[in-house]
């Protein structure tokens, strides 16, 4: 293993993959990515990998858009030689209380100011594409027809494979124990397999990147929690978008090989590492879904399985560097949603990093918002 490095990043999701890709392509020629586990073993490969820009923040719509728009040609421009399987059957949003409906007419006003082409649906209309949809509770439905759906293993294989081609080391089954710091700045960072000196270190460690800043001596106001899901047998095609609901928690989505990955989220889940599988959420889910999607009923589960959702206060990430301790750099507290912006994160953490403008309007995404007070909650999140 290699002993020292202009940048380290911990973490081999798609946010850790993302920003080793794009601090290379700026031209960052020694860089080191260590996964304690193997490449999306944890919540980028246990995710539902469903790509939306449907969002209630202007924020989070641009930032979205731009990784849509980076995903849409992904293997050319990455030159992945296999299928990262984008599905746009798009995103059936359901609302079914009268404080959502009233939500997401703002929501879609807001994004088709900013071009993304979404629209209004009435239950009846919402039939037309999803035509066994129990419309009874909805009072309202958003679509947006490029929305969708990526393999999460591929998608993140073909940017670890781009950012290996650009000179950056990769190691596997490497776990940090500790991170020194020296006249207020990173300088080491230390694993299970040596230590790599350094001055610029990225915690893009998902549900465990609370206990890397805490090497650090910085306290992240995120949390992590279990978050489950299922998927079914194969099935013949029938339904194209992503159902999901806020208010009734749930969402629905079928695959391209033909299985049905559900889920929901669950208030009550503990503050902790565990990704085991409940019974009780298999029986709360395939309650919801039957209900809105009856003929599912006769789907038979496959398995089902946990990854971790980092919450931040208000839902959105933590973005860019720490007051406390300089070269730290921090893409954390995602809140269920840093798949989808992957490619967003790892150009703002690159930008960051080199000290160049920021192309994303993330700059009050710091983790000085919480000191300050200034929250930014996004109300469309399940």
């Amino acid at each position: 293993m290699k002993s020292s490095a202009q940048a380290v990043i911990i973490g081999g999701g798609i946010s850790g993959a993302c920003t080793a890709y794009y601090l290379a392509k700026k031209g960052v020629k020694d860089i080191v990515l260590l996964e304690k586990d193997y490449i999306c073993s944890g919540a980028t490969g246990r995710s539902a990998a469903g790509i939306r820009q449907q969002w209630g923040t202007e924020m989070n719509c641009i930032i979205s858009k731009h990784s849509y728009q980076v995903l849409e040609n992904l293997a050319e421009e990455l030159d992945y030689p296999y299928d990262v399987e984008f599905k746009q059957g798009g995103y059936l949003l359901m609302a079914a209380t009268d404080k959502e409906a009233r939500q997401f007419k703002k929501n879609v006003a807001l994004q088709n100011s900013l071009g993304i082409e979404s629209e209004i649906l009435t239950p009846q209309e919402a039939r037309k594409i999803v035509p066994f949809l129990n419309t009874d509770p909805l009072i309202l439905c958003t679509f947006h027809q490029k929305d969708g759906h990526l393999n999460p293993f591929h998608t993140t294989q073909a940017y670890i494979q781009a950012a290996r081609r650009l000179g950056v080391d990769i190691y596997t089954s490497t776990e940090v124990i500790g991170i020194d710091v020296e006249n207020n700045r990173v300088s080491r960072v230390k694993t299970n397999q040596g230590d790599i000196v350094t001055d610029t270190v990225v915690n893009t460690a998902g549900g465990w990147s609370q206990q890397v800043a805490a090497m650090v001596g910085v306290k992240l106001p995120l949390y992590s929690k279990r978050h489950q899901i299922l998927i079914t047998e194969p099935a013949e095609p029938v339904l194209k978008p992503m159902c999901i609901s806020f208010s009734m928690n749930m969402y629905c989505q079928q695959l391209p090989h033909g299985g049905f990955v559900m889920g929901r989220g669950d208030e009550d889940e503990p503050e902790d590492l565990r990704m085991t599988s409940g019974w009780r959420f298999l029986e709360d889910t395939v309650k919801t879904v039957t209900f809105m999607l009856p003929p599912l009923k006769n789907v038979r589960i496959l398995r089902q399985w946990a990854g971790l959702y980092n919450m931040s206060p208000d839902k959105q990430p933590i973005y860019g560097p720490v007051d406390e301790v300089a070269g730290f750099y921090i893409a954390a507290g995602f809140s269920g949603h840093g798949f989808m912006f992957g490619p967003s994160t790892g150009l703002i953490l690159a930008e960051y990093i080199l000290g160049e403008e920021l192309s994303l309007p993330v700059k009050d995404l710091t983790l000085n918002r919480f000191k300050e007070g200034h929250l930014i909650v996004e109300p469309s999140v399940v």
